[in-house]
């Protein structure tokens, strides 16, 4: 497969995304090709920086940048050069299999929305984090930040993309989906967790397990964790937090130490007709080199396919969690 990795995205670039894509280059097959995009210039310097041979690697030149403050809609249209624009330009076409970047996120997703689209009857895609169990496992926490303001019908899909993440990913089977709430009850919560448990209550889609709270994010009761982009992104800057603090304080032990962002790198975005990741800002070397890990690691589960075989299933009515695809 050929893997496009934005070179220009993330506060250390294009240092630490070249070096990164070496690591990276070190892990995967010898019949995968790593397509570094970005400033032609920069990423032969960063090359002969790291020690590495330029023909290990495709470079595509891309002589424009979207910052993190440009607007994304503006920037992905005035710039059709700069790296993320022409990742998506040679997603479209085929030219590479999956995308990934640590650049601007609004930009990543409109790329994601308008050049390889939504899968057919999703209402909006979503983005994910793991959640480290305290048994060893993982969950999955949806949505975190891509869709700040959400409806029931849309809560309910992220029930649907979480479950065929978590299973066909990080091979859990049946995933319990549970609904992040204040309360176990069923009539707990704002109307938009209310309305959302209603149509969740009953799915054929997933293996709804009911309401969970913030304390039940770690334990084995719950695989995937359901809630709108707004409370999400801020279950997941508090664990982000938290795990600075310990390391600050010298607390980190194994189970802490799952929760290094570097580890896992980026996430894809779930519902779209490719396999397209986003990285934290923030990202090193480590980080970029996981995030590419990933994209190949999602592109060989066949998400995509996945996801739109439950779709239309899901708009059948004919999906159930314990069918194999």
């Amino acid at each position: 497969m050929n893997i496009g990795f934005d070179v220009m995205g993330g506060d250390y670039a294009p240092a630490a995304s070249v070096a990164g894509a070496v690591l990276a280059h070190k892990e995967i097959p010898e019949s995968d090709r790593i397509v570094l995009i970005g400033e032609e210039k920069h990423i032969h310097e960063q090359l002969e920086a790291q020690g590495a041979d330029a023909n290990m690697f495709d470079i595509v030149h891309a002589p424009e940048m979207i910052g993190m403050g440009e607007s994304p809609t503006r920037a992905f249209s005035r710039k059709p050069d700069s790296s993320i624009a022409l990742g998506f330009k040679m997603l479209k076409t085929k030219e590479i299999d999956a995308f990934s970047s640590a650049g601007n996120t609004g930009a990543m997703m409109v790329g994601s929305i308008y050049s390889v689209n939504a899968i057919q009857g999703i209402i909006r895609p979503a983005t994910t984090s793991i959640i480290p169990k305290e048994n060893g496992g993982m969950g999955v926490l949806i949505d975190v930040g891509t869709n700040p303001d959400c409806k029931p019908d849309v809560m309910y899909q992220f029930g649907l993309l979480g479950s065929i993440y978590a299973k066909h990913v990080y091979g859990i089977k049946n995933p319990a989906v549970g609904l992040l709430n204040i309360g176990a009850e069923p009539d707990k919560g704002n109307i938009l967790c209310q309305s959302a448990f209603r149509l969740m209550k009953d799915s054929s889609d997933f293996h709804f397990i009911g309401n969970v709270e913030s304390r039940d994010l770690f334990k084995d009761r719950v695989d995937v964790v359901v809630t709108d982009g707004f409370t999400g992104n801020i279950v997941l800057k508090n664990m982000e937090t938290m795990f600075r603090l310990m390391v600050k304080r010298g607390l980190v032990d194994d189970f802490f130490a799952r929760f290094n962002y570097e580890k896992y790198g980026g996430t894809p975005i779930l519902g779209i007709n490719s396999t397209v990741l986003i990285g934290h800002g923030i990202s090193n070397d480590v980080a970029f080199k996981n995030m590419i890990l990933h994209s190949k690691e999602v592109f060989d589960a066949g998400i995509t396919d996945q996801i739109r075989l439950a779709m239309d299933q899901y708009t059948q009515g004919r999906f159930f969690p314990d069918q194999e695809a």
